[in-house]
């Protein structure tokens, strides 16, 4: 009988390869969790796989393939599936946003990715690489928006942020720019397409202050908790550890002020930037 045929790379990759995963192992008769016990993988890091929420690198498909005979399908196609125009440490949990039902986010320094505007994300950019040229920041910006576009769904992902009052304060980009940012979280927390609260600094400490914490949950797959750093970033799956991060939002959420109390103070900041735009 033949095998399967390599995946169109066109055709959501991670997606198929999770799907074809699926498949082989339910013909072998073998659990997510008899399938993960020689890869030295947990069940859920399988259900990852299947769902398309989880990258399948090389070393992880070649056993696959060894353990359920698939004759190498999974070792030639897991390139195609990994293909990604984000940074290496980002690519995984950027694109497992694809697939969440609910986002939770605390932001302490800048806007989250999918909330920001073409300006801020270039200043950002711009910041980030200040000798590269223009293309490559053109490139960068584009990525950033096309993964912004998920909010044009009018419900799914819900997107539920926390921002730290640094945010609203910190100038990136100038006044004119910061105004169009804010403005454009402020209208949408008014179409109640996302929840957004400000953690004021008169909160003090909290339990996140080392950094930025992103928690994802998904229909077919456990949920995910991403940390990151500066030019690092770590996905976690073990559910200890992922229930001791979602405690942490929990908390910083409890801290922060309303939605209501947290849209007033975004959209006044906003305001005073756009003054401070026409005066300069």
């Amino acid at each position: 009988m033949p095998g399967p045929k390599d995946l169109d790379p066109s055709t959501s990759p991670r997606a198929l390869l999770g799907a074809e995963l699926r498949h082989a192992r339910e013909k072998a008769g073998l659990s997510q969790r008899e399938l993960g016990e020689p890869l030295f993988v947990s069940a859920s890091f399988i259900g990852q796989l299947e769902a398309g929420t989880r990258r399948m690198q090389h070393d992880i498909a070649r056993r696959i393939d060894e353990t359920l005979g698939t004759n190498g399908f999974f070792e030639r196609n897991c390139r195609a599936a990994n293909k990604s125009r984000y940074p290496d440490h980002f690519a995984e949990a950027a694109e497992a946003e694809a697939f969440a039902t609910t986002i939770r986010e605390y932001a302490p320094l800048l806007i989250p990715g999918l909330l920001q505007t073409e300006a801020y994300a270039r200043a950002v950019f711009r910041a980030y690489q200040p000798t590269a040229p223009e293309a490559v920041i053109d490139d960068l910006v584009e990525a950033r928006l096309e993964r912004a576009r998920l909010l044009d769904d009018p419900t799914r992902p819900m997107l539920w942020t926390v921002l730290d009052e640094a945010v609203l304060r910190r100038e990136v980009g100038g006044e004119g720019v910061m105004a169009e940012a804010l403005g454009h979280i402020g209208a949408l927390a008014r179409r109640h397409r996302v929840i957004v609260q400000v953690l004021p600094f008169a909160a003090g400490a909290h339990m996140a202050l080392e950094g930025a914490l992103k928690l994802m949950a998904f229909t077919d797959a456990p949920p995910l908790a991403y940390l990151q750093g500066l030019g690092t970033g770590q996905l976690e799956d073990d559910p200890a550890t992922v229930a001791r991060h979602e405690l942490t939002f929990d908390l910083v959420a409890a801290s922060a002020l309303s939605p209501a109390e947290s849209l007033a103070l975004i959209e006044s900041v906003a305001e005073d930037y756009a003054h401070e735009d026409q005066q300069s």
